[in-house]
């Protein structure tokens, strides 16, 4: 079984380490991570575990950052010297809580949970089609319609992805904007979220393409992109916002 760590503190992880080996020596420790940043970039460039122990507090913020800002559907054991976060951890992908100082007997109990929950006897074909599900898939550019011709636009070139009037459209960085067939809830999954953000239910932007953002009422934010010509405002949405400042504080 392929375990990942994500533990800001050595002693900690390598502790961790040990337990698991004397609990399960079929578990590989594949990589120990310390910090959001560093698990959210992971992920997006390596096959997923089977399992992940994650501590809450990290080096550079909580670990439900990760959740927020990255596909992350691989079971998690909960490990921190804090209960107050057990609830939050149970509505992602938490199999398990354990406070630190872990012992084997807790550790034991919840890795036969884990395994009992999430099947080990899947076949290796139906296991590769579960991994592949699980990697990200990230869209690296958009075919567009400019009258009779088609032109393929990268990523780097879109400021952001909208709705009007029941439609989908592409704003690239010269101003100008296009329909594009996908539902904002499908461009949502497929683009890269170091890159792309969003911010409302209309709205999901590129994050290098703002020029401004603005203090707007109700505790909520008005951003500018560059070369944008349409009227509508681009707000942030009121539940976003903590989120939102976060993306752009790292």
């Amino acid at each position: 079984m392929k375990v990942l760590i994500i533990e800001d503190e050595r002693l900690a992880s390598q502790k961790l380490i040990r337990l698991l080996k004397d609990v399960d020596q079929t578990i590989e420790v594949v990589d120990v991570l310390k910090s959001v940043e560093q698990t959210i970039n992971w992920i997006l460039e390596n096959p997923v575990p089977e399992l992940v122990f994650m501590d809450i507090q990290l080096e550079d913020g909580l670990c439900f950052e990760i959740f927020e800002n990255s596909r992350i559907d691989v079971p998690v054991i909960f490990t921190t010297a804090y209960d107050e976060y057990a609830l939050k951890a149970f509505k992602v992908n938490s199999v398990d809580y354990l406070l630190k100082p872990i012992v084997s007997a807790e550790l034991k109990n919840a890795i036969e949970k884990y395994k009992n929950i999430h099947s080990v006897s899947t076949d290796k074909s139906m296991l590769k089609t579960i991994i592949n599900q699980l990697l990200p898939q990230t869209k690296e550019r958009f075919l567009i319609k400019i009258g009779e011709h088609y032109k393929s636009v990268s990523t780097f070139d879109i400021q952001c992805f909208y709705i009007m009037e029941r439609s989908t459209f592409i704003s690239i960085n010269s101003g100008k904007s296009y329909p594009i067939d996908y539902p904002l809830d499908n461009i949502e999954q497929l683009v890269d979220s170091r890159t792309f953000f969003r911010v409302s239910r209309n709205f999901i932007i590129n994050i290098n393409a703002i020029q401004d953002v603005i203090a707007y009422s109700s505790n909520r934010l008005k951003v500018v992109l560059l070369n944008r010509k349409e009227k509508e405002d681009i707000i942030v949405s009121r539940d976003r916002v903590v989120a939102f400042k976060n993306r752009m504080d790292r």
